[in-house]
Order: C-alpha cells, then sequence, then structure tokens
C-alpha cells in the first residue's frame, strides 16, 4: 500500500493525505497496519529530497536515469532502514520482495545492490556526510528533510533564531496528530472527548486532539456534529469572532471559504449571536463542498472570483483565508515540500495582496478583517499585511501562549502543537 501510494504521488500527481484514506478503507487494513502504511508512506514522501541524495551517493548512475517505479522502491526501502525501527537487513530483503511482487524482479538484483549500500550508514552519518561544507541552516534542512528555501523561511520568520528553528523544523518533520472540532451547538467539547478517546485541546474550547484512529470511524464526525480541523485553524477563525467591534454585527463574509472547515466554525457561532454568514469561493467544486459543511446552518454560498465581488451593503466582519504556499502544513501533506517551489511565493503574495484589498473594500468602516494564511513565510504574512491598520490579534487567542511581540499572530507546531497559521486582524478606517 505504500508503495502504491508513491507510485500515485509520483506518476498522477496525487495527494497523499486524500488518496491513502480510501486505500486503507478499500483494503480493509486494521489499525495496526494501517498506522504503518501511514508511517511508509507519508514518512517516505516527507523523506524523500534527502532520500534522494543520499541514493544518489550509492549509484552508478545519474538519479534521473533510474526508472521511477524502481526509484519509488529504492526510496521505501532507504525509508524504512533509515528512518524507522525495522531492522536494516529486513528493509532490504522485504524490498527486494517487492519488487518482485509489483512487477518489477528485473530490478531486484540492483535493488539490492543499491540498498546495501544506503545501509553502511544511518541517517545521521548520512546526513552529516552529506552536509559537510554546507551552512548550520542548510545541515538542518538535510536532516529534516526540508528544502533550503523552506528552511530558510522558517528561519526568516523566526528571526533567525537557529536553534529555535531547528525545533521548528524537527517538528515540522514528524506525522502529526489529528484535530477535531466540536461545532457549538451540535456537540460539547467534552461529549466529543468521551466519544473520541482524545484530549481536550489546550487552546480553543471545541479542539480535541486524537493520540489515534481513524476520524471517519466517530459517529460524530459521520453525521456532522463535529469535524476534522487543526486547532489552529480554529483559532484563527474564533479571533475573528472575538475581536472588538463598535457598532452592527450582523453581517459576515468568508471571502474564500472552500472546503468550509472555518465557514462551519463561523456559522455555528454566527447561529449563536443572531448574525448572518455568506461564503464565497472562486470554483464551484469547492463551493459545493462548502454547501456540504454548512448544511446544517443558515448560510448562503456564491461562486465568483472574489477580487470581482460588488455589493452595495457591506460586512462587519470577514475572514480572508488566502490562497497560499501551505508550508505552514507540510505535516498533513507530506508531498508538499517537494512540490513547492520559491517561484510560487510571489505569484501567491501578488493574489494575497489583491485578495486583502477586495475584503477590506467589503468590510465596513470600523469592521475587522481577518488575514489567515497557512504559511509562516514573511512574503505571505507580515510583508502582506504592512501598512494596515492592525489591531493585536493577541487579545483575540485566548489562553494561546508563546504567540511572540504581535500585533500579528503567528503559530507554530513546536510551540502549540498546531500547524503554522499566521492571522492579522485589520480595522478599516
Amino acid at each position: 500500500m505504500a508503495y502504491d501510494l508513491l507510485r500515485a504521488v509520483s506518476a498522477e500527481d496525487a495527494y497523499a493525505n486524500l488518496v491513502l484514506p480510501a486505500m486503507i478503507t478499500e483494503r480493509g487494513l486494521d489499525r495496526r497496519d494501517a498506522a504503518l502504511a501511514t508511517e511508509l508512506g507519508y514518512g517516505t514522501l516527507r523523506a524523500s529530497g534527502t532520500l534522494d541524495q543520499i541514493l544518489a551517493g550509492c549509484l552508478d548512475r545519474a538519479l534521473s536515469e533510474v526508472e521511477p517505479a524502481v526509484l519509488d522502491l529504492l526510496r521505501l526501502g532507504a525509508y524504512q532502514a533509515l528512518r524507522t525501527r525495522i531492522p536494516p537487513h529486513a528493509a532490504v530483503a522485504t524490498s527486494v520482495d517487492l519488487a518482485r511482487v509489483t512487477g518489477n524482479g528485473r530490478a531486484a538484483g540492483f535493488l539490492n545492490a543499491v540498498l546495501r549500500r544506503v545501509v553502511v550508514c544511518d541517517w545521521d552519518a548520512w546526513t552529516s556526510r552529506l552536509g559537510s561544507g554546507r551552512s548550520a541552516l542548510g545541515r538542518l534542512a538535510l536532516r529534516t528533510a526540508h528544502p533550503d528555501w523552506i528552511a530558510a523561511a522558517f528561519a526568516d520568520a523566526l528571526g533567525g533564531d537557529l536553534a529555535e528553528t531547528g525545533k521548528a523544523l524537527a517538528a515540522d518533520d514528524v506525522r502529526p496528530q489529528t484535530h477535531l472540532v466540536a461545532w457549538p451547538g451540535r456537540i460539547s467539547r467534552d461529549e466529543l472527548v468521551a466519544a473520541s478517546g482524545g484530549a481536550a485541546g489546550p487552546y480553543s474550547p471545541y479542539a480535541v486532539r486524537l493520540g489515534a484512529g481513524d476520524p471517519g470511524a466517530l459517529a460524530a464526525v459521520r453525521d456532522h456534529r463535529a469535524g476534522v480541523q487543526d486547532e489552529g485553524s480554529q483559532l484563527c477563525a474564533l479571533a475573528l469572532t472575538r475581536a472588538p467591534l463598535t457598532g452592527p454585527d450582523a453581517r459576515w463574509l468568508d471571502l474564500c471559504a472552500g472546503p468550509g472547515g472555518k465557514t462551519a466554525l463561523l456559522a455555528a457561532l454566527a447561529a449563536e449571536r443572531g448574525a448572518i454568514v455568506r461564503a464565497n469561493e472562486l470554483h464551484p467544486h469547492r463551493a459545493e463542498l462548502v454547501r456540504k459543511a454548512t448544511a446544517a446552518w443558515q448560510v448562503e454560498v456564491s461562486v465568483g472570483d472574489a477580487r470581482a465581488i460588488s455589493e452595495t451593503e457591506s460586512y462587519d466582519r470577514v475572514l480572508l483565508d488566502v490562497p497560499c504556499t501551505g508550508l505552514g502544513a507540510l505535516r498533513r501533506r507530506p508531498e508538499a515540500r517537494w512540490r513547492r517551489s520559491i517561484v510560487d511565493v510571489a505569484v501567491l503574495a501578488e493574489l494575497q495582496r489583491d485578495l486583502l484589498t477586495a475584503a477590506l473594500r467589503l468590510v465596513r468602516p470600523g469592521g475587522v478583517v481577518a488575514y489567515v494564511t497557512c504559511s509562516p513565510h514573511l512574503a505571505e504574512t507580515h510583508e502582506v499585511v504592512a501598512g494596515h491598520d492592525l489591531l493585536d490579534a493577541r487579545a483575540s487567542f485566548g489562553a494561546t501562549d508563546q504567540l511572540g511581540a504581535g500585533p500579528a499572530v503567528q503559530l507554530w507546531p513546536h510551540r502549540q502543537g498546531t500547524d503554522a497559521m499566521f492571522c492579522a486582524l485589520l480595522r478599516r478606517r
């Protein structure tokens, strides 16, 4: 299953977090085997950039000359040998067996020879060898399996603190917990804790953190009393609803709503406060996801480019969760760190500025916009909101600790155990 996942990602540009759960269900894996398949598949994808550098040092040809299916077998075998508790000799043997089972038997001898060279060193020894002559940050990037430009972006966002950057990169290199949200008015957090066997999240009053298990198997999730949502995402949506406001508080807008998780939380809270919610989404298929996510509440869903919306009546609160590089959720999207490039940042930053201009046009004077992005890259966060009237967002994050100097908030996996969400609260003058 792990190999099939790698092939889907490599050959079809599939998203691992969408493909693997379906595979587990279709093939009926028990909990223990599903956990192992997830570790092998996600782990290999997360580490693939560094694994490729290790493999390149063990080949007598260019990596590009290796057949893609065989390269995925090499990556999977190297990951087992170097980054799990599976004994190296067993990792080599099972990889050779897997080559034969998957129709790649002609490459079995090649696979055996290369992996035997790989297991001569462990992960730390390999990354130390490959990192010789590189900067301290470059060595960190290798050891934690991050492209250099992403490691540099983390370091910039953390003020150049190399020790903390190391902690952030290390936290970003492990499989995250699944977080649930108890939809307000439909199930309490305590009830969800009892039903799921998880623990109450430390910051959001609606968050539950699961130690293990399939959230889709929970009755509360199946009947939409609860959902899967990172606690950091919950906090950013809550921050908008907690921001101080003078005047009316009756019309809320989620400007880039798909797939609808934050919209649903806003809708549940708006229902308790007598406000109405509109959700806008550019893509029709994602707008349909928003409709499904918010079916329990009265939400108006529109489809269109947020930059082109023309309104005669403005909104009191606007959530702008912008399209971004997703660098803050790399733990959950294991292949993303090797698909994105630094070129993407400039293109997205221009779009983010345009969307922020639209959001500030749609909010009434005195109203509040929450600019939210799942990235710590400065070009997508502080540089986008610079020059605007910022509220101190920290006051709207409740008891959340380690929020920095403000006024914007940057969450981190190594600090709060959440995705690296950024949130700035802007007041329209």
